[in-house]
């Protein structure tokens, strides 16, 4: 199988990391043995990040140093001991899902460095679904985490990223027993409702004064008076005094008669 030291040299692209070992050290950088059918050349300026004074500061020879492939030329390949960013610039578009570290966290959100020349901005309302008062109580320095880019802006050098946007979908669903309870409320609810109508049927029954049988005795006397052959008992629905008067009007009645 191949790998990036055996790989033939036109299979080297950019970026590639490979190891190998410092031959000899110049004023201009050092020359380094990579397994490749051409030489390795480290420029001076592609040490480190810092400025170097002199490259055997750096590196010695015989030193096994990792590096990645810059250029390949026809007379040697170009390398460096910097390593390269995973993104340029031109390579983050929105949308794209990409895994980092988080490498400082404020109220208002999170910045993650995913290997590009700036850490992206995860605002506090992206962070995950629902509210959040503040970053820190969804990440720490130092989470390893994934986003999806929401924006970029090239000019101002700025990057908005989503770690809500990278999450499932939430979706609400109502547990079986949940729903059961929900059910046997409603049709609780729906007894008590006519449990309280049935009360209050039977209460107005209860108050609904009725004949005493010396009442119904004088209405029978006068319906039999008048001919009719069957009596019919009717609820009485005044109060006391005006069964009183009723009965004395009658008794009146008869006794002209």
């Amino acid at each position: 199988m191949t790998t990036p030291d055996s790989a033939p040299v036109a299979a080297l692209e950019p970026k590639t990391k490979l190891s190998g070992k410092v031959l000899k050290t110049t004023l201009a950088g050092a020359l380094v043995d990579i397994g490749q059918g051409l030489p390795g050349v480290i420029h001076i300026s592609q040490l480190q990040q810092e400025a170097v004074n002199k490259v055997e500061d750096v590196v010695k020879e015989g030193q096994i140093v990792d590096v990645w492939v810059r250029r390949v030329k026809k007379d040697r390949i170009e390398l460096t001991m910097i390593e390269p960013l995973r993104y340029e610039w031109k390579e983050i578009e929105p949308d794209l899902l990409v895994k980092g570290k988080v490498v400082r966290v404020e109220s208002y959100g999170a910045f993650i460095d995913f290997g590009a020349e700036r850490p992206g901005l995860v605002h506090v309302s992206e962070l995950t679904h629902g509210y959040v008062k503040s970053a820190s109580e969804v990440v720490k320095e130092g989470d390893e985490v994934e986003a999806k880019v929401l924006d970029v802006d090239r000019r101002k050098r700025q990057i908005r990223l989503s770690m809500k946007a990278a999450l499932p979908e939430v979706v609400e669903e109502i547990q079986p027993e949940v729903e059961e309870r929900k059910r046997g409320d409603k049709h609780k609810g729906k007894g008590k409702k006519q449990e309280e109508t049935f009360a209050v049927e039977a209460d107005e029954r209860d108050r609904e004064p009725q004949f005493t049988a010396m009442q119904i005795a004088w209405q029978q006397a006068l319906e039999r008076s008048k001919g009719h052959g069957k009596v019919r008992v009717k609820s009485y629905k005044g109060n006391a005094e005006e069964h009183e008067e009723m009965l004395n009007r009658t008794l009146e009645k008869r006794a002209s008669h």
